[in-house]
Order: structure tokens, then sequence, then C-alpha cells
């Protein structure tokens, strides 16, 4: 695509905003797409080059330090992205560029990476970076945040309900898509590319909906059976809700919670489009609201999707590693334990309960498990490697779930199942 002043202008205006991390980034280019009418390849210049500068800040920054100015302005940060990442030379930025600029950016862009330091190389804060290291060691924490750098894939799960995957990967393979089967969800489907889907037939109809592979393993290990009741106590907008509806076949009982109406009402056009019948979706005050009382040790299947830093999702949502903070993971830890153990007393004897999050880090995981099972001696885990054989899934795990983007090309997700001991 030609650069232009204008379309500088454009990128300038929006990481401007987008830099000052008040909001998340998907957020700061909603707003300015609409508050700027442009055609679709500003639109995608915008889109691309915000979420670059964000997924290689750190290095970016480190490039604009190389001459006497030495600031990372916006300005300077995108030029130094199209040129180390974007794919453009020297001499199609020529017309762009002040005086001087030109011998800056070429530093910039021959910079050895190598010889940097590991939070540089890895693009991840020197916060992150403490809490991967005892469990990570330097060579895993280059290799996870290298691969956070690389854009996710399309993955979509086909609504069971309604069409089988082989139906739907074949109709978007004869329109042209690149979509393969996910390697591990039987109902997962892969598309290369980004096409916008939410016009697609199939879209509008309930046959799938967008929901990263990792995420579709989740519901695999609560494996609700059809004449349960289930709770999915974080439900957000539903995404594993619909999942498990379709599992269960519309029939028993889920009840969908969470503390945001925004949220639940996001879910209410899907849940529509599911041609589910067993869900009902309710608000709840905080953990420990009545709802949760008056269903406790009623309730076969409970999923905690806890709120967490967001980690794993760093390929899609690059800002979480700028936006988040150690403090703000200790406050997290807090919630994360009290929503485990309110969610535990739903279950009856025999019950099961998936704990899990989108977080690479040890506190939010294994941590407020671990801890959990110390005080909870009625509660034991179940090996996650065990659970997936049963469903006859090929991935090898040990007592945990944890997948991460460069050994299975998913979010990083962590998940583990326990059981409630028989009376």
């Amino acid at each position: 695509m030609l650069l232009t002043e204008y379309r500088l202008d454009l990128v300038i205006q929006a990481l401007r905003t987008a830099l000052k991390m008040e909001h998340p980034a998907d957020a700061v280019l909603r707003h300015f797409f609409q508050a700027e009418r442009i055609g679709s390849n500003e639109r995608s210049l915008v889109a691309e080059t915000l979420f670059g500068v964000l997924r290689h800040r750190l290095l970016l920054e480190y490039g604009c330090t190389l001459d006497d100015k030495g600031q990372a302005t916006a300005r300077r940060m995108a030029l130094a992205y199209w040129v180390k990442f974007g794919g453009y030379n020297l001499r199609e930025l020529e017309p762009l560029l002040k005086a001087k600029e030109a011998e800056w950016l070429g530093k910039a862009k021959s910079i050895s990476v190598g010889e940097l330091p590991l939070s540089i190389q890895a693009e991840l804060p020197d916060w992150i970076v403490d809490k991967l290291r005892p469990h990570h060691g330097d060579a895993g924490i280059l290799e996870l945040g290298r691969s956070m750098q690389q854009p996710a894939p399309l993955d979509l799960r086909v609504n069971t309900l309604l069409a089988g995957r082989n139906e739907v990967l074949q109709s978007l393979q004869a329109e042209g898509m690149d979509a393969q089967a996910t390697p591990y969800s039987p109902m997962g489907i892969r598309l290369k590319y980004k096409p916008a889907l939410n016009k697609h037939a199939l879209f509008l109809t309930g046959k799938f909906e967008v929901q990263d592979e990792g995420s579709q393993l989740l519901g695999l290990l609560l494996a609700p059976k059809r004449n349960d009741m289930v709770v999915d106590f974080c439900a957000g907008a539903g995404g594993k809700t619909l999942m498990l509806g379709a599992m269960m076949n519309s029939q028993g009982r889920l009840y969908a919670w969470d503390i945001s109406e925004k949220r639940l009402t996001n879910l209410k056009p899907r849940l529509k489009r599911s041609g589910l019948s067993n869900v009902q979706p309710q608000l709840i005050a905080h953990e420990n609201d009545s709802k949760v009382k008056r269903l406790a040790g009623k309730i076969d299947r409970v999923l905690v999707d806890a709120p967490c830093s967001g980690l794993g999702t760093l390929r899609r949502n690059p800002d979480l590693k700028f936006r988040q903070s150690a403090q703000s993971v200790a406050e997290l830890n807090l919630k994360q334990a009290a929503i485990l153990a309110s969610a535990a007393r739903l279950l009856k004897p025999g019950g099961r309960l998936v704990y899990a999050t989108c977080s690479l880090l040890h506190e939010e995981n294994q941590g407020i498990v671990q801890d959990f099972l110390a005080v909870h001696p009625d509660f034991t885990l179940l090996p996650a490697g065990e659970v997936l054989r049963q469903q006859h899934i090929a991935l090898e795990m040990g007592d945990y779930l944890q997948l991460t983007p460069q050994q299975h090309n998913t979010d990083g997700f962590f998940a583990a199942v326990l059981e409630r001991r028989g009376a």
C-alpha cells in the first residue's frame, strides 16, 4: 500500500490514543473508526500498524533511542514499525521523512535483536519475565514471547446442535476459504486468513461461532451429560455457555452467570441463533450471591473461567502486557481464590468443576488450585490428560491442561479438573 502523509497522520492519531494505555486497543480502534470515516485500505493500515506497534513496542522504543532525539513518539514508532516489520523500505518512506530521520531509521532497521536484553527479545515487560522465569527458564520465555508476537489464526466452533463439522468445513472450502479441521477439538475449524464472517449465512443461522480451539477444550474437559444441571460461573458473552448447551443437546439445565449485565446482553442474540432452549442467563451481584447459596450441593458440573490477567491472549490483545501489572495480578489472585471457593459449594458429591484461565502465570493457575485443595480435602484433582483421553482427544497432558501458542497454536490456556468426593 502506498504510504502518504494522510495515511501516516491517521496512524499517528490512533497510536497516540492507544499508547496511553487508558483503554483496550480494540476499543480505541472502534472509537477511532467511528470518529474518522475512512476507506477500507486506511482502516486495515491503521489496525495492522497499531497492533504491530503494540506487539513490538519494547524493541521499537529501543529503536527510537538510537539518535540524539531519543523519543518514542507515535510518529517515530509507526515509521520504525514499517521499516522493521511492515515490509517497507527506506526509499518508500523517504517522501514522508523529515531531516535526519532517514539516518535514524536506517539504524533502527538494522538493529540486531539477539544482542538485546531478554525482555526486549521476548517483547515481554520485566515484571512478566520475572514471574515466568522460575517455571519456564530464559529459553522458554524467549520461545513463548516470540510466539506471542505472531497474529493468531481464526478458529470457529461448529454448533453441533445444528450442523456437523464436515458440512461446515466443506461449505467454507467450497467458497475458497483456507479452512482446516482443528487438530484437538472435534468441533473446531481453523481459518488461515480472517474473512469478515458476521454476515455469513452459516453464522447468521447459528451453525458456527468464533471460538479459539483452546477455549473449546475447556468445555470438553467439563464433559457435561445431557440431563445434567450445569453452571457457567463467569459466563461473559457466553461462548463456552453455547458450547456446553450444544454438548448437552439442549437438554438438562444450564445457568449462565455473570456480574456484568452488558456481557449477558451480548449473549442474547448469540443464544437466539444457537437454537438452544436449556440456557438460563442470570445476573449475579458477586460470587456469594443468593443464587449461589440456593443451588449449593445441587449442581453436576461447574465451569469457572476465572477473571484473569489475560496474558495467554497476547497474540490478540498485545496491549494487556502493558495494561496489567504485578499489583493487578495480586488483586486478581484474591478474586480467583474467592470465586473458586464459592463455585465449589455448588457441586453435589461426585460432581466436577473445571477451573480455567487464559493466563500463563503460576500464581493465577496452579497456585490457586493448590491453595484450594489444601483447605478442601473433599476435592480431588483429576489429571487433565486422563480426562482428555476419555474424550478421545489426542493431546498429551499431565495433571493440568496447559496450552501455549508455540506448542499448540492456541491461546495460552490453563485448566484444572476438580471432583467432589462422593458422600
